[in-house]
């Protein structure tokens, strides 16, 4: 029920926000627009300039973390402000860079620290706006953020051919700033125990969802954190080995050649990344997160056990596409998983901390497969590997399940709770 007589604002409004902002922060993934580019100006190598992207990835996992503990105590709207300042500094100064141990500082820790602690903000406020939709409104929370180098990549390569390298970061940063900035201004908490009006939750959404809601080191002390935490750290791993290895492998599965492959397969990749968001996390409303998390497991199983063994353009690409697509189920889902068994109060210093396994699978997973392949000369043994791992990891959405019993019998202390300080709003 709605308490106090407070204005509240439109949460549609925070939506629409939320998507603006994320696809400013996603343009991290149009990444590959620069390579050549850098290397070109400053002769550095393909993998020296890659390494700014890892380092970003990896960074944004600790942002994370930061930004949803700040949030939890500080309030959404100036942790994204101050998300929106330094990824948008990051940019202009990534203009500066003409060294790569510059480079990796300004855009691989500084930006991806600020795209950490932006990212985490809108998926914690919209869960607590939409009890009634939380799987859908945390997959338009986050389908921004893939479909930004759908949209950024193609204006960055222009930019690039019309203005240079370092103007076209500067502008960007700029752009970026004020995307983010300006989003984070429509941020705000509902009052405690808010509801929409009218809406009770359903005997099904009781009984998927905590009693209470958890402190962050009190959720970290429980199993449901780490098995939801190792399914989102499988997911990404899966997915991000295809998004890294698509364009090599369609050449040698199916002798695409370099333009095709970039052109059309990366392409999809990225749509479907999108909206695979929105769509896994309305079904999740329907069937459960762990019947969401099921089926994308058991689908990769089947998708990488047939991907070697492909031999047109179009099943290639569509096989690449359902595996993009549960890639950004899994962000989509995973908030609200993350909700449900954890309450909504303390959900984005909770959730910051299971999103280190995006970043912690973005290093790993993209270096085991290029080495797999350069020992065998085939991606054949990777993927059939790939095709076992999903298959077994159908284990862990098999047997979770919500905290119960002795984890809900004594409530967390103001010190586990993260949100002593204040009211954020």
């Amino acid at each position: 029920m709605t308490t106090g007589k407070q204005e509240l604002p439109n949460r549609w409004a925070i939506v629409a926000a939320a998507i603006l902002m994320q696809i400013a922060l996603g343009a991290v993934y149009g990444w590959s627009v620069f390579v050549n580019p850098l290397m070109e100006q400053y002769g550095w190598s393909r993998s020296e300039v890659t390494l700014a992207f890892t380092l970003a990835i990896l960074f944004l996992g600790f942002g994370t973390i930061l930004g949803g503990l700040l949030q939890d105590r500080k309030g959404p709207r100036l942790v994204a402000t101050i998300a929106g300042i330094f990824y948008g500094l990051s940019y202009i100064l990534t203009a500066l860079a003409t060294s790569l141990p510059v480079l990796y500082l300004t855009y691989g820790v500084i930006g991806g620290v600020a795209m950490g602690m932006g990212y985490i903000v809108p998926v914690a406020v919209l869960v607590k706006w939409f009890p009634d939709k939380r799987g859908l409104i945390t997959g338009l929370a986050v389908c921004g953020y893939g479909a930004g180098a759908l949209l950024m990549s193609p204006i960055a390569a222009w930019m690039i051919e019309t203005y240079g390298l370092s103007a076209t970061f500067a502008l960007l940063g700029v752009a970026y700033l004020i995307m983010v900035t300006g989003a984070a201004q429509f941020y705000r908490n509902p009052p405690e125990g808010w509801s929409p009006p009218g809406w009770t939750p359903t005997e099904k959404q009781m009984e998927s969802r905590a009693a209470r809601d958890f402190g962050v080191r009190e959720a970290l002390r429980t199993r449901q954190f780490w098995m939801l935490f190792f399914m989102l750290f499988l997911n990404v791993s899966a997915g991000i080995m295809i998004i890294s290895q698509a364009s090599p492998m369609g050449q040698e599965i199916i002798n695409l050649d370099a333009v095709e492959s970039a052109a059309l397969v990366v392409g999809i990749i990225s749509l479907f990344n999108a909206f695979g968001r929105i769509f896994w996390a309305a079904v999740s409303d329907w069937i459960g997160r762990r019947g969401v998390f099921i089926i994308m497991f058991l689908l990769q199983a089947l998708l990488f056990l047939f991907l070697p063994n492909l031999n047109t353009v179009g099943l290639f690409v569509a096989t690449t596409a359902l595996i993009a697509l549960c890639y950004g189920g899994g962000f989509g889902t995973m908030p609200s998983f993350c909700a449900d068994y954890f309450g909504t109060k303390n959900v984005g210093g909770i959730y910051g901390w299971m999103l280190l396994a995006w970043g912690l699978a973005a290093v790993p997973s993209p270096l085991m497969i290029a080495r797999i392949r350069e020992l065998t000369g085939t991606y054949t043994i990777a993927l059939y590997v790939i095709a076992a791992v999903m298959a077994a990891a159908v284990i862990l959405p098999l047997i979770v399940r919500p905290p119960r019993k002795a984890e809900e019998s004594s409530p967390p202390t103001s010190r586990d709770s993260g949100s002593s300080i204040g009211a954020p709003r």
